[in-house]
Formats: C-alpha cells, sequence, structure tokens
C-alpha cells in the first residue's frame, strides 16, 4: 500500500505563488508516473501536471504551462509543484496521485493512489 499526504497549500492574492509537496510512504519502490490534479467546487477533477518516473518527460494541462512546475525527487520521495503567477481560475482542492506505470499519463485513470488534497484559494 502507497500513502501520499500533500502540504503546501493556502491562501494567496492573485499573481503570488505557492509551492505544493507530496510525500510517498509505503510501498514506494518500483518506477511510477507522478501526476498532480485538482478539483473545484462543481467540476471534475482535472489534470494539472504530470512527471515520468526518470522526471525526462513532463506534461502540463494548458491552463497551467508556463505557470507551474512539476518535479520530483526519487530519493526523497517527494514530488513537488511549484505555482507561480496564481489566478482566481487556480482555485481548488489539489491532489496528488501515483501512477500505475512510468509514464505520465494525463487521465485520472491511471492513477492508482491518490492524496487526501490540500486547498488552494487564489483571491483576486
Amino acid at each position: 500500500q502507497v500513502q501520499l499526504v500533500e502540504s503546501g497549500g493556502g491562501l494567496v492574492q492573485a499573481g503570488g505563488s505557492l509551492r505544493l509537496s507530496c510525500a510517498a510512504s509505503g510501498h514506494t519502490s518500483g518506477t511510477y508516473a507522478m501526476g498532480w490534479f485538482r478539483q473545484a467546487p462543481g467540476k471534475e477533477r482535472e489534470f494539472v501536471s504530470a512527471i515520468s518516473w526518470s522526471g525526462g518527460t513532463i506534461h502540463y494541462a494548458d491552463s497551467v504551462k508556463g505557470r507551474f512546475t512539476i518535479s520530483r525527487d526519487n530519493t526523497k520521495n517527494m514530488v513537488y509543484l511549484q505555482m507561480n503567477s496564481l489566478k482566481p481560475e487556480d482555485t481548488a482542492v489539489y491532489y496528488c496521485a501515483r501512477g500505475k506505470v512510468r509514464l505520465p499519463f494525463t487521465r485520472a485513470t491511471e492513477y492508482d493512489y491518490w492524496g487526501q488534497g490540500t486547498q488552494v484559494t487564489v483571491s483576486s
């Protein structure tokens, strides 16, 4: 079993920055992609970013490209999401997820373990 715990969410003004962290514990061996998803009230969970096991392949949703940066440190079982130039539209609960395979797919169904989520609120 794998446990994922997100941290770093909070309230920030538009244009500000936040860095989300995701710590993995339990069965962390093997090779797998990691991803970030978000869900706003009344909306479906949407893809934000994903990174392959090696970090060599990265995907971003068009809405966050150029503003967000995903990274990982496998030696620490950590994945990060640096969020800059935040907009009110970024307000959502952000979830960290572990992929089933090495490649960073963008569909939620490609991920088998999820964190509890961390709230990000961007004020205008």
